[in-house]
């Protein structure tokens, strides 16, 4: 079953999507969404992030991890909307990165697009591939591997 998507999705809809909280909630909004398939996100890379107290305070850049992660969360947006948000008592967990390649940097004023596919769905694992742009211009990508369990 699928959840009716109104969109955009805010930070408030975000949260009861994801059990993420900041400042490790990495999605700002969702602006597209087809369950079962695909979703646009995005984040608003702000000069206040906390990772940039230390990576690099003179020339700030987001970790290139954090990208991952924002995808992957991207990924879990996905996920709950295509199963129609009743994935409540589960939590997702990152499993794997595949392919990941990282070809601009990511710095404070930027909005990082976050567009995941579902690729492949088995049990309790889904394989996402994921991109990450600025400005069109692909930052990143990777192939995310997440598993459910009960929390």
């Amino acid at each position: 079953m699928t959840l009716q998507v109104t969109l955009p999705i805010d930070s408030i809809g975000i949260r009861a999507l994801l059990p993420h909280r900041y400042p490790f909630l990495l999605i700002d909004r969702v602006v597209e969404a087809e369950p079962g398939k695909r979703v646009l996100c995005y984040k608003n890379v702000s000069g206040n992030e906390p990772f940039f107290q230390g990576h690099f305070p003179d020339r700030p850049v987001m970790p290139g991890v954090m990208v991952i992660e924002a995808l992957a969360q991207a990924g879990g947006v996905l996920t709950q909307l295509t199963h129609g948000g009743g994935l409540e008592g589960r939590l997702s967990y990152l499993v794997k990165v595949d392919n990941a390649k990282f070809s601009r940097m990511v710095v404070p004023g930027d909005r990082l697009d976050l567009e995941v596919e579902i690729k492949r769905e088995i049990r309790n694992m889904t394989m996402y591939v994921g991109t990450a742009r600025v400005d069109g211009e692909q930052v990143a990508c990777a192939e995310i591997l997440c598993a459910e369990v009960r929390g």
